[in-house]
């Protein structure tokens, strides 16, 4: 029987990146999925491809910054499969900025979706999850929010942030059988990183190599392995882990 056979998982940012990965990897492991996004074209594409791999899908395009469609995405995932297994908060945006160079717009739209957005979807699932007592909540930070980074003043603290809510739930929950988990990726080739190489005007050739230049495994993280990642995070042969961040970046913060 697969891993999560008979589970029901919630992932948000799921049209791109890190959350399609995931969402496809809890659908090949036996998940009955809900996603979301802000692109419905792409919402709709996903769903076909993890209704052929897996068990059921759903999609609702939303906004994770809105406190009222994150309540109602919970609702409408454990009305639709009769509670909440997983979630996993992947929804994100990124400004390369240092403090002085960050403006207003974007600092506000950083913390509204990295860290109110974190909160908001939390927030409701404890509360489906609490009623079962049972659950687990993969909170997708960064490497970045435990050391820091240059030219990320911003990220840096929404995932920071990030970490330390993590911590915070999991010593609340952990005895209404809730498990938080804070996985910690470094650069992982995905449209959000390659989009940054453009910015700057690298190749992509160029960028991973530069990126893949401090890591000891001389390569980036692939979206898949974060997946694999969270996948364990996830399941029965990770319960008695909680609370403390894994971080995945090949060793470039070792």
């Amino acid at each position: 029987m697969p891993m999560y056979s008979n589970k029901s998982v919630l992932v948000t940012g799921a049209t791109s990146g890190l959350g399609e990965a995931i969402a496809l990897a809890f659908a090949e492991s036996g998940a009955r999925l809900a996603i979301t996004g802000r692109n419905t074209q792409r919402g709709d594409v996903l769903v076909a491809r993890l209704c052929e791999v897996g068990e059921e899908a759903f999609f609702v395009a939303g906004d994770v910054t809105d406190r009222s469609f994150c309540d109602e995405l919970v609702a409408q995932c454990v009305s639709r499969y009769g509670g909440l297994d997983v979630c996993v908060n992947s929804a994100g945006v990124i400004h390369h900025a240092t403090v002085d160079g960050t403006s207003d717009e974007a600092w506000h739209e950083t913390m509204a979706v990295n860290v109110n957005g974190v909160f908001y979807m939390c927030r409701a699932a404890v509360r489906a999850m609490r009623a079962k007592r049972r659950g687990v909540i993969i909170n997708i930070a960064s490497d970045a929010g435990l050391s820091g980074s240059r030219h990320l003043a911003a990220y840096c603290a929404s995932k920071g942030a990030v970490v330390q809510l993590s911590r915070a739930m999991a010593l609340d929950h952990g005895p209404d059988g809730i498990r938080v988990i804070p996985v910690c990726p470094g650069d992982v080739d995905t449209p959000m990183l390659r989009g940054e190489f453009e910015d700057r005007g690298l190749t992509v050739a160029q960028g991973l190599e530069e990126s893949a230049a401090g890591v000891p495994i001389n390569r980036v993280c692939t979206p898949e392995e974060v997946a694999d990642l969270v996948l364990y995070a996830a399941s029965d042969a990770a319960r008695f882990m909680t609370g403390y961040p894994l971080v995945l970046d090949g060793g470039g913060r070792a």
